[in-house]
């Protein structure tokens, strides 16, 4: 996986999960909805860069 892309879906990842906690927190449906959307977005990004990496080698 290369670094960017690895860094990338990390950071969507953790952004992700903070909104989240935070949309729950203040009781915030939308913020919180967005935060899961975002932190799959990373997740998905994760399994694509190892799925590449495991046909690089």
């Amino acid at each position: 996986m290369t670094a960017g892309e690895k860094a990338k879906a990390k950071t969507e990842q953790a952004k992700g999960k903070t909104k989240e906690a935070l949309g729950n927190a203040v009781g915030n449906d939308r913020m919180a909805a967005e935060g899961q959307a975002e932190k799959t977005t990373g997740d998905a990004r994760e399994a694509k860069e190892k799925t590449k990496d495991a046909f690089r080698h």
